[in-house]
């Protein structure tokens, strides 16, 4: 696949995936003229390192862990390292249910009267 095509599956840019084949995140094999192709799984490893980074993962944390993935074998410091950035993520987790359920608190005594607030239709 060529490189757009790449960005347009996966729903990212351009200068996205040439930002993540420099960090070692992603590689392609070049043609004679210099373009980038992608093997078929190129769309799935950006959809990966997306989620990752979507969870707070740095590009370095990412590129450590990439390794086990394509491996499909670990460390014990890579397991530490899941099994850190998994329990940050739970608490992430646990902070936005919080903040979501104060949220609804809010919704719903701004939507009913008698509640306190001023209801402005």
């Amino acid at each position: 696949m060529r490189i757009g095509e790449v960005a347009a599956a996966a729903g990212v840019s351009v200068r996205v995936l040439r930002y993540y084949e420099e960090q070692g995140l992603l590689s392609a094999q070049r043609s004679p003229s210099g373009q980038r192709h992608y093997g078929e799984t190129a769309v799935d490893r950006v959809k990966l390192i997306q989620q990752l980074y979507a969870a707070g993962l740095s590009s370095k944390a990412v590129a450590k862990l990439l390794p086990c993935v394509d491996t499909k074998t670990s460390t014990p410091e890579v397991r530490g390292r899941l099994k850190h950035e998994r329990e940050r993520i739970d608490r992430q987790i646990q902070e936005l249910l919080a903040a979501r359920a104060e949220l609804d608190k809010v919704i719903h005594n701004a939507e009913n009267p008698g509640s306190g607030y001023t209801y402005v239709a």
